[in-house]
C-alpha cells in the first residue's frame, strides 16, 4: 500500500467518525514509514478532529510543524464542532502568527461560527476586517458566515448590510436572516424575508420553514402560521420531521393545541422521536397533563425510545410517586438518566411527590448538578418541613458547585426556607449575599424577603423592603399584613389591607386567603374578620375553595360553628383542604357525628382523604365516644388509602380509649403500636389516668415521660394528684420529696383578707 491508499482509508474513517479503526491504520502508517507524508498527516489530523480527539489532533499538528492550511482548518473546525470555541479561536490566533500558513475561506467560516457561539462581537468584527483584507469576502460561504455571525450576535443592522452587499445569496443566507429577526423578536420581518424568497423563486428548505415558524409562535401571528402551514402542505414538506416538529411547537405556543394534535396526527407513521417530544411538550404547556402521559405511554408501546426532552416534559407534571418511579425506571433503561436535564427533572419529581429520600438519592447520583437540580432539592427541603436542610444545602452549593449560578429562584427558595424556621441570622446573611450578587429590586427576591422578615418579627425591615419595591404585588401585601396580624397589631394590619384595596392590586382568592388567615391566628378580639367576610361576599369570592376554607378556620377559632357551616356551604367545589377544615371544625366543637357524616359525604364526592383528614376523623370519634369506629378508620388508612399512620393518629386513638375509660387497652395499644411513642402519647394517657383514678398506669406513664423529657414538674404534680384522689398518701409523699430534692416546690393556693 502507498501513501494515497492510507490517506484515502483515513479519510473514510473520518467520514464515518470511526476512531478505533483510524487508530489501527495510524499504527500501520507509523510502522511502514508513511507518517511524514503530508496527505497522510492531513487525514490523521482530520480523523482526530472529527472524532472529538482535539488533543491528539493538536499533538500531530505541532509535532510535525504542519504548514498546510488544510491541517490547521481541520483542527479549527473540529474544535468548533466539539463546541470548544475558545480553543478554536486560540488555534486561529496561532495560525495567524505562523508566517507560512495563510487562512482561507474555510478557516474564516469556522472562526466566525466560533465567534457567534461565544458572542464575541468585537472579535468577530476584527475577523470580518481580516476577511476583507484577504480578498475572500465575495465567497458565498464566507459571506453567509459573516451574515450568520452578525445575526446570532444581535447586530441586525450589520447583518442587513452584509445581506445586501452579497452578490449571490443562497438558502442558508436567507435562513440566517430569518433566524436573526426571530431572535430580535421581529416576526414581521422574518415572514417578509420568506415572502421575498417565494417571489424570487429562491430555494426553501425545511430549516427555512422551521425558522419562520418560530417567528409565528405567538397568538398575534396566528393567521400567518396558518398560511405557512398551507404552503407547507402544498409543497410536500408536511411529512418532513423538522417541519412537523416546528408546526406542533408553533401551534402550541399560539395556544392552539388542537391544531398541534392535528399536525401530529398527520404524521402518524413518522417515528422520529423529536415529533413525539414536541407533542408531549405541547400538551404539558397547555396543561393537558393526562394527554401528555397517555401519549408518552403510547410512545413506549410503539417502541419509540423517548429522548431527554420527552422524559423532562413528562417528569415535570408527575405528582404520583408510583408513576414517577415507573418513568424513572424508563430513564435508566433508555440510558437518559445521565442527562443533566433528565436527572434534574427526577430530583424535582421526587421532591414534589414528597419522597425526599429518593430525591436526595437522585441528586447525589448526578454527575453534573445544574442550577435546576440544586434549586429543586433546596425547594423540596423547604416545602416539606426541612428548612434547616435547605439552608445547609445552599451553603454546600456555594462550596461545591464549580461555578454556581445564583438566580432569583434559588435565592428566593432559600430565603423562604429561613422564613419557615425563623432563622433571622441566616436569612440576613443570604440577604447580604443577594445584594453582593447584584440582585437589586428583583420582585421575586423582594417578596421572599418581605415574607421572611415579617415571619421573623422584624417588621421594620419588612416594611423598609416593601416600601422600596418598585412594584408591590399581592404576595408582598399579604406577607406584610400577615406579619402585623401575627404580632397582634390588628389596626396596622387592617390599615394595610385598606391601602392594598386603594392600590391597583387585583384582589383574588390567592390574595385574600392569607389575609383571612392573618386575622384568624391573631389572639385579639375584633370585628375585622366579619368586615372582611362582608367585603369577600361583595366581590363574590366566598365560593372559592381557598377563601371559604380560610373563613371556616376563622369562625372555628372564634367558636362560631354555625358560621363555619354557612361558609363551607357557600364553596362551590370544595377541595380536600376545605373538607378537612370543616371536619376538624366539627370535631373540635364536639360535633363528632356531623364530622363523620361529612367525611362520608366527602368520599362520595370523589375526594380522597389524606393523613390530616384522618386526624380530624379520629378526633371526631374521640369526642363522640366511638371506639370501634376509631379502630375502623385507623385500619382504613392503611387498608383503603395506603396511608401510614403517624404519631398524631396514634395519639388520637389513645385519646379515644382514654375518654372511654379503657386504660388497660390504651396501655396495650401504646406498647404494641409500630411507632415509638413520644411524650404526647404518654401525656394523653396520664391525663385520663387522673380522670379515672388509675394510679398504677398513671405512674407508669409518668416514668415513660421522664425517660423522654427528664424531670417534669407538671407530670409530677399530675401523678401526685392521682395518688391523692385514690388515697395513696405514701405515693404522694414520695413524689413531693422527689420534687423538693429537684428544687421544685408545689405552689400553695393563693389567699386574701378581702
Amino acid at each position: 500500500m502507498d501513501e494515497f491508499t492510507y490517506g484515502t482509508a483515513l479519510s473514510a474513517c473520518s467520514a464515518l467518525e470511526h476512531a478505533k479503526r483510524g487508530e489501527q491504520i495510524y499504527g500501520l502508517v507509523t510502522k511502514n514509514g508513511f507518517f511524514s507524508n503530508g496527505y497522510v498527516r492531513t487525514g490523521m489530523i482530520d480523523l482526530f478532529s472529527r472524532c472529538r480527539m482535539t488533543d491528539d489532533a493538536l499533538k500531530v499538528l505541532y509535532e510535525n510543524h504542519c504548514e498546510n492550511v488544510v491541517c490547521w482548518n481541520a483542527v479549527v473546525s473540529g474544535a468548533v464542532k466539539n463546541k470548544d470555541n475558545w480553543l478554536a479561536l486560540e488555534i486561529f490566533s496561532q495560525m495567524c502568527r505562523h508566517s507560512s500558513v495563510i487562512p482561507n475561506a474555510f478557516t474564516f467560516s469556522s472562526v466566525l461560527t466560533a465567534c457567534a457561539a461565544v458572542e464575541e462581537l468585537n472579535l468577530g468584527r476584527n475577523i470580518h476586517g481580516c476577511v476583507i483584507k484577504s480578498g475572500v469576502g465575495s465567497d458565498i460561504f464566507v459571506g453567509t458566515s459573516i451574515l450568520d455571525f452578525y445575526a446570532k450576535s444581535g447586530a441586525m443592522c450589520d447583518a442587513i448590510k452584509q445581506f445586501r452587499q452579497m452578490p449571490i445569496r443562497n438558502v442558508v443566507s436567507y435562513t440566517a436572516m430569518i433566524s436573526g429577526f426571530v431572535k430580535e423578536g421581529d416576526s414581521d420581518s422574518a415572514v417578509r424575508i420568506l415572502n421575498d424568497m417565494r417571489k424570487t423563486g429562491q430555494e426553501i428548505n425545511s430549516y427555512t420553514i422551521s425558522a419562520v415558524l418560530a417567528a409565528c409562535a405567538n397568538p398575534a401571528m396566528y393567521t400567518e402560521a396558518l398560511q405557512i402551514h398551507c404552503w407547507i402542505f402544498k409543497n410536500g414538506l408536511c411529512l418532513n420531521p423538522v417541519v412537523k416538529a416546528s408546526l406542533i411547537n408553533t401551534y402550541s405556543k399560539i395556544g392552539a393545541v388542537n391544531l398541534s394534535e392535528k399536525a401530529f396526527a398527520e404524521s402518524r407513521e413518522v417515528k422520529q422521536v423529536g415529533i413525539w417530544a414536541n407533542m408531549i411538550s405541547a400538551f404539558v404547556q397547555s396543561e393537558c397533563y393526562e394527554k401528555a402521559i397517555a401519549l408518552f405511554r403510547r410512545m413506549l408501546r410503539e417502541g419509540i425510545v423517548p429522548d431527554k426532552f420527552s422524559f423532562s416534559s413528562v417528569l415535570s407534571i408527575i405528582d404520583s410517586l408510583c408513576l414517577g418511579r415507573q418513568v424513572h425506571g424508563c430513564t435508566i433503561k433508555a440510558g437518559a438518566v445521565a442527562e443533566v436535564s433528565v436527572g434534574s427533572s427526577i430530583v424535582t419529581m421526587y421532591s414534589k411527590c414528597g419522597d425526599l429520600n429518593e430525591s436526595l438519592k437522585a441528586f447525589g447520583s448526578l454527575e453534573k448538578k445544574d442550577n435546576v437540580s440544586w434549586t429543586s432539592m433546596i425547594s423540596g427541603f423547604s416545602d416539606h418541613g426541612f428548612p434547616d436542610k435547605a439552608v445547609e444545602l445552599f451553603r454546600e452549593m456555594m462550596v461545591f458547585q464549580e461555578k454556581p449560578v445564583f438566580d432569583e429562584k434559588v435565592l428566593a427558595s432559600v430565603i423562604n426556607a429561613c422564613s419557615s424556621f425563623h432563622a433571622l441570622d441566616s436569612g440576613k446573611e443570604i440577604h447580604g449575599f443577594a445584594i453582593r450578587c447584584g440582585f437589586f429590586e428583583q420582585t421575586t427576591i423582594d417578596e421572599a424577603l418581605v415574607n421572611f422578615y415579617a415571619k421573623c418579627g422584624d417588621l421594620d425591615s419588612a416594611r423598609i423592603i416593601f416600601l422600596k419595591m418598585p412594584f408591590k404585588g399581592s404576595i408582598s401585601w399579604s406577607s406584610l399584613i400577615s406579619g402585623y396580624s401575627q404580632r397582634g397589631l390588628i389596626m396596622e394590619a387592617f390599615r394595610l389591607f385598606q391601602e392594598m384595596l386603594l392600590s391597583d392590586i387585583r384582589v383574588d382568592a390567592f390574595t385574600i386567603s392569607p389575609v383571612i388567615g392573618a386575622f384568624t391566628i391573631s389572639n385579639q378580639k375584633s370585628d375585622f374578620g366579619t368586615q372582611l367576610h362582608a367585603y369577600i361576599a361583595k366581590i363574590g369570592l366566598q365560593s372559592e375553595a381557598s377563601v371559604g376554607s380560610s373563613l371556616v378556620m376563622m369562625y372555628s377559632k372564634r367558636g362560631s360553628i354555625d358560621d363555619c357551616d354557612k361558609a363551607f356551604r357557600q364553596i362551590i367545589n370544595p377541595d380536600l383542604f376545605s373538607w378537612t377544615t370543616m371536619i376538624a371544625s366539627y370535631a373540635n366543637h364536639g360535633k363528632g357525628s356531623k364530622a363523620l357524616q361529612l367525611f362520608d359525604l366527602m368520599k362520595e364526592s370523589g375526594i380522597f382523604p389524606d393523613d390530616v383528614t384522618f386526624v380530624g376523623v379520629l378526633s371526631a370519634c374521640s369526642h363522640t365516644g366511638l371506639v370501634e369506629e376509631g379502630y375502623f378508620h385507623l385500619n382504613s388508612m392503611i387498608r383503603d388509602y395506603k396511608i401510614e399512620p403517624n404519631i398524631k393518629h396514634y395519639a388520637c386513638m389513645v385519646d379515644i380509649l382514654g375518654r372511654a375509660g379503657r386504660l388497660d387497652e390504651a396501655k396495650r395499644f401504646i406498647t404494641e403500636m409500630p411507632l415509638e411513642p413520644d411524650a404526647l402519647v404518654w401525656e394523653t394517657l396520664l391525663a385520663f389516668c387522673r380522670v379515672h383514678g388509675n394510679w398504677e398506669i398513671g405512674k407508669m406513664a409518668a416514668e415513660e415521660i421522664r425517660k423522654l423529657r427528664g424531670f417534669d414538674e407538671g407530670v409530677s404534680i399530675s401523678v401526685s394528684n392521682i395518688f391523692a384522689e385514690v388515697g395513696e398518701w405514701e405515693g404522694v409523699e414520695k413524689i413531693r420529696v422527689s420534687m423538693e430534692e429537684s428544687g421544685v416546690k408545689k405552689k400553695e393556693p393563693g389567699w386574701s383578707f378581702v
